[in-house]
């Protein structure tokens, strides 16, 4: 880049996910495209499935990987972007209506946004705050499938919202260690809604599509429909959950179960020799174990299809289990598993592709960015670029200026980073490399 962005022209966003915290910084060309200029990335310990564990070690790695970001940038950060995500998230839907005093006046944002403020007055489960309002279908007067009624005339304003809640502990957690690694909250968006801003087209989000993030601590499920969310979903299983299956069911160590992962894993045990053995290093003393490529197969593939199992039940029961021409998209760190694509293509019967952020980036971009993996901080920038008061996802927050400080206990967990590398095709090849691939320490995660 030949010029140096000023600090009104950044967006910086920071993904803090269960396997990795990441801080990316961009700028927008002409062409609506994000020109990265600070990328960095380091290893996740303090976040148990999407939620915060250890207030410590989560601002320790948003420190080191804002750090990296700014060296590469060459300036100081001072607001970003957050996602959040974690088995507390909930959606609900609610009918608001709105009775106006002149029928021949039109209908204004003001209107609207009584419509949305009305949303805060529903009575929720103790500890939880409602993260966003999302209007989907007006009414005017009996007149349904308005989707933006201003400079409309009538009495009777009407419109379904889908409402987002979350725990307040786990929003505020966030927010701390966010304040305490010296950085100021821009927009905390659900994870979920940012990925499909960054792979998912407006084509996709009209006719009909599930987009399935499988991150490592949990999966999350955003069903589009009509341009529309129309349900959301978290599931507690992610790429950890493989990866605990493998060291349980091979009887190894952590580290060692996460690189059979992205070694030599695969989620369709049919795609996978037989005859092919793994050998891994023995703990001192001990003989070197070995592994049969296709039990480790059959291992994962039982994991990943009870995630799509779950998948599959909550398409069933948003009722669009018919209206998904744009059938799936895979994304976040699990979609890079071999074989994925077509194990999801057989277990749910829809058309699957794999959702990657590449045509949101501009040329000369670091292809690392461009993996699924960073679908969710990509999609946190383009919202910061393109939206910074988005007319589609209205912000609570923003109307309740109102911060809680409840906390929770915190429990101290590690996670380990993992990638994917194609799978080596001769035995002899396995058994001469294997103690050079379980020394290297990987760079992609699942």
């Amino acid at each position: 880049m030949n010029k140096k962005p000023q600090h009104h022209d950044l967006t910086i966003a920071v993904d803090i996910g269960t396997t990795k915290v990441c801080a990316i910084a961009a700028t927008k060309n002409q062409h609506d495209k994000l020109e990265i200029i600070g990328f960095g990335k380091v290893e996740s310990e303090g976040v148990l499935r999407g939620v915060v564990s250890n207030i410590e070690k989560t601002v320790n790695a948003i420190k080191e990987a804002v750090r990296i970001a700014e060296e590469q940038a060459g300036t100081k950060f001072t607001i970003v972007n957050v996602g959040i995500a974690g088995q507390h998230i909930r959606s609900l839907h609610h009918r608001g209506i709105l009775t106006r005093e002149n029928p021949f006046s039109m209908i204004t944002e003001e209107d609207i946004n009584k419509l949305i403020s009305d949303m805060g007055k529903l009575v929720l489960p103790p500890g939880d705050q409602i993260i966003h309002v999302l209007p989907q279908e007006f009414t005017v007067d009996n007149e349904q499938g308005i989707t933006d009624p201003k400079g409309m005339s009538g009495v009777r304003l009407e419109a379904n919202f889908h409402i987002i809640t979350g725990q307040v502990a786990a929003y505020n957690n966030i927010v701390r260690c966010v304040e305490k690694a010296g950085l100021t909250v821009g927009q905390i968006m659900l994870e979920p809604i940012a990925s499909a801003e960054s792979v998912l087209s407006e084509e996709e989000k009209d006719a009909g599509i599930a987009l399935v993030d499988i991150g490592g601590g949990t999966t999350d499920i955003t069903i589009f429909k009509d341009g529309i969310i129309r349900h959301t979903a978290v599931i507690p299983f992610g790429g950890n959950a493989i990866t605990k299956d493998i060291k349980e069911g091979c009887t190894v160590m952590h580290q060692q179960a996460e690189k059979l992962k992205v070694k030599f894993g695969s989620a369709l045990a049919d795609e996978v020799y037989e005859q092919r053995i793994i050998a891994i290093p023995g703990i001192k003393g001990h003989e070197p174990r070995e592994i049969s490529e296709i039990n480790l197969a059959r291992i994962i593939q039982a994991r990943v299809e009870e995630i799509l199992d779950f998948v599959v039940w909550e398409i069933k029961r948003s009722g669009y289990e018919r209206k998904l021409i744009g059938g799936l998209v895979l994304t976040g760190g699990g979609a890079l598993l071999n074989h994925i694509k077509k194990l999801a293509a057989y277990h749910t019967g829809l058309s699957v592709r794999i959702g990657s952020p590449r045509e949101s980036l501009a040329q000369g971009y670091n292809e690392d960015i461009s993996s699924p993996m960073y679908a969710t901080a990509i999609g946190l920038l383009l919202k910061g670029v393109k939206h910074p008061i988005s007319s589609e996802i209205v912000y609570v927050e923003d109307l309740d200026p109102k911060t809680p400080t409840d906390g929770i206990p915190f429990n101290d967990d590690s996670e380990t980073e993992s990638g994917l590398y194609k799978k080596k095709k001769w035995f002899d090849e396995l058994v001469d490399k294997t103690k050079e691939w379980f020394s290297d320490v990987d760079d992609k995660d699942l």
